[in-house]
């Protein structure tokens, strides 16, 4: 697909590409390669590179939502970005799905690079489920319970789309990162479960 770069020499193998459910174009071809021609920056011994920009069919009257996977082997293991079930809305948009799944890799190739030369590497943040217990909505936060019996601080800000606020009271099941703040743990990225 790509003409022969230094790239091809310096991941051992051609990047392969793969389109599914939407034609390639120039603009997006060129995010993609710029993009491959940054990670030798963060690991020098990437192996091989597949990358699967995918157009879902679409299930709601909303757009759709591209899918961008990116599967990295490097010496020691392997790195598989894009595989998060949740629907992210700014990915309407394909080069902003491809923009935020490089900014992954390029982290997890720079964490796999550190953990190889001994440094200490920032964990990965947990991923969790619980129900939304007590909600206070005209002041825009809330408390969500873990299985584990923690109570999670939200505020409309953490949800993954402004949009769903309204969708959220007492007792809905909802998705979260978890993390520890000066007055206890709280709770990102919250979607419904």
């Amino acid at each position: 697909m790509f003409p022969p770069t230094d790239l091809e020499v310096a991941m051992q193998v051609a990047p392969q590409i793969t389109f599914r459910g939407l034609d390639s174009t120039p603009r997006i071809e060129e995010a993609l390669r710029k993009r491959l021609e940054r990670l030798e920056r963060f690991h020098g011994r990437i192996t091989s590179c597949h990358v699967v920009v995918e157009a879902p069919h679409q299930r709601s009257h909303k757009g759709q939502i591209y899918h961008v996977h990116i599967d990295i082997k490097v010496p020691g293991g392997d790195i598989f970005v894009g595989r998060e079930p949740e629907e992210n809305r700014a990915h309407e948009d394909v080069l902003i799905a491809i923009r935020d799944s490089f900014n992954a890799a390029e982290r997890r190739l720079e964490d796999t690079s550190r953990r190889k030369n001994g440094h200490l590497v920032k964990p990965v943040p947990v991923k969790l489920q619980g129900k939304v217990v007590r909600l206070v909505a005209d002041e825009g936060f809330g408390f969500i319970g873990a299985a584990d019996g923690r109570e999670f601080f939200f505020r409309r800000e953490s949800l993954v789309s402004d949009d769903l606020w309204s969708g959220i009271g007492v007792g809905t099941q909802v998705r979260f990162t978890e993390h520890t703040g000066e007055k206890g743990p709280y709770a990102s990225a919250v979607a419904p479960a």
